[in-house]
Order: structure tokens, then sequence, then C-alpha cells
């Protein structure tokens, strides 16, 4: 798989159903990002935010918090699936969404999407894609999830 320089034509989106982009460019998830992830959500799990504890758990140090992995989706997209001739892009959900393996602090992230379906409706198009977020070195992925997007046509635009 290979990321792509041209950006796909809104209009054309059905006709790469079934292509695969990536892998993105790596993102660090620090402890840094991690702590700050921690404070945002409130969620101060000490697997994630007490690097002197996790250390003798059976991660063997932290690990960031599956939501934050998720949430780095919305960024890996926008890297690698361009899409022109949209006035907008609007995240409108997920599913099937599974953590097979946990992201240690320190680690890097990379993506891959492959376009699963795309949908016309009345003044969107809907699009389906299967994302997959692995560590550098790790056998198996850290997320798994479907991305829905909705493209809103520019004005004009055909669909």
């Amino acid at each position: 798989m290979a990321t792509f320089a041209e950006p796909w034509p809104l209009a054309t989106l059905a006709s790469r159903i079934g292509d695969s982009v990536g892998p993105s460019e790596p993102v660090l998830v620090s402890q840094a990002r991690i702590d700050a992830f921690a404070e945002a959500t409130e969620d101060r799990q000490w697997i994630h935010v007490d690097p002197v504890r996790a250390k003798d758990s059976a991660f063997g140090g932290t690990i960031a918090h599956g939501f934050l992995t998720l949430s780095l989706l919305s960024h890996f997209m926008d890297e690698l699936v361009v899409v022109s001739g949209a006035e907008m892009a609007v995240n409108y959900g997920l599913d099937r969404v599974r953590f097979p393996a946990p992201v240690t602090a320190g680690s890097s992230l990379r993506a891959t999407v492959t376009i699963v379906d795309v949908r016309p409706e009345e003044d969107r198009v809907m699009m389906r894609a299967s994302m997959t977020i692995t560590a550098d070195g790790a056998d198996r992925p850290s997320c798994v999830a479907e991305s829905v997007t909705l493209f809103r046509p520019i004005q004009g635009e055909a669909r």
C-alpha cells in the first residue's frame, strides 16, 4: 500500500471502493500526550498515568487509553484520504471498534485506510472506511474501526 499525492474527486469516490492507502506518517504517543488525554477526559487510571506502578504491570509500562488511539482516526483520515469537490467532511460515526493490542508510551502509530462503501444521498455522500492503526514493530493492530464520513458537495459539483 502507498499513500497518494492527488486528491480523489468526490464525484468519482465510489470508484475507489476496495482501494487501500497508507501507511500514514508515524504519530508518537508520548507519556505527555497520554497524560494530557487523561486530564482532558478525566480518566486518570494508573495504567495510563503512573509509570512507576505500571512498570510492574503485565504491559511493562504505561499504555495509552484506547480512546486516545481511536481519537487519532481523524488525523490519519485527513492525512490519507483527501477528497476534492467537497465543501466539508463530517465525522458521522464509527462501527465495529476493537483494540486488539495495547499502545505503550513511546510508541509510534501508523494507519491504513480501505474504502469499504460510498453512497450518494440527498445532499451528501456517505463513505465507510475500514481503518487499522498499528504501533511500529507490533504484531497486532492497536485499533481496528470502521469510520463513517459524510461529505457535502460544493454547490454545483456533481456527486
